[in-house]
């Protein structure tokens, strides 16, 4: 399985585009759309594999859904696309936010748009959270604990492991 078949049903099911018979979004923009999150992707995180975006090409290599899956990358570029998708459809449904009325009839379109910048910004939330837990698993995994001088457990360490013996004279081990 492609990277443009896995991200386009993540990123479908993420903006409500499931029916197949009537999508709202071709393929093509979902998979470019992809491609412009997975670039942007890479600027917001330092991942430990490089990957090569081409946005004119429309191309991701290496295939993050590819043995061995890219998960946390895949799921970046999934929830940052429908971020861009949902806030073209906030400006859209804003544009056509009206209210008529006329005798005992009424139209009123304002709850679309309301009702679009809550999934928006939920999706949004959701991305920048993950990022955030990104970018913490990924420094923690670089160095997992750096001891300072005025760090939690400092003054434990220095009273226990000391170069010094009983008698105050300094030795190594």
């Amino acid at each position: 399985m492609s990277w443009q078949s896995e991200l386009s049903t993540i990123v479908r099911y993420l903006v409500n585009d499931l029916d197949p018979n009537n999508y709202q979004y071709s393929d093509e923009r979902i998979e470019i759309t992809s491609v412009v999150a997975a670039q942007m992707v890479i600027l917001d995180v330092s991942l430990p594999t490089q990957y090569d975006i081409n946005v004119q090409s429309i191309s991701i290599s290496p295939d993050p859904t590819s043995d061995p899956k890219d998960n946390l990358f895949v799921n970046l570029i999934a929830l940052k696309a429908a971020c861009i998708i949902l806030g073209s459809e906030v400006k859209t449904q804003g544009m056509n936010a009206i209210s008529i009325k006329d005798g005992p009839s009424a139209i009123d379109l304002r709850g679309v748009a309301s009702a679009m910048t809550f999934l928006y910004q939920d999706i949004c939330a959701k991305y920048e959270k993950l990022l955030q837990d990104a970018k913490e698993d990924l420094v923690a995994a670089a160095g997992q604990a750096i001891l300072g001088p005025y760090s939690p457990g400092a003054d434990f360490i220095s009273r226990t492991h000391n170069d010094y013996d009983n008698r105050g004279n300094y030795f190594r081990y």
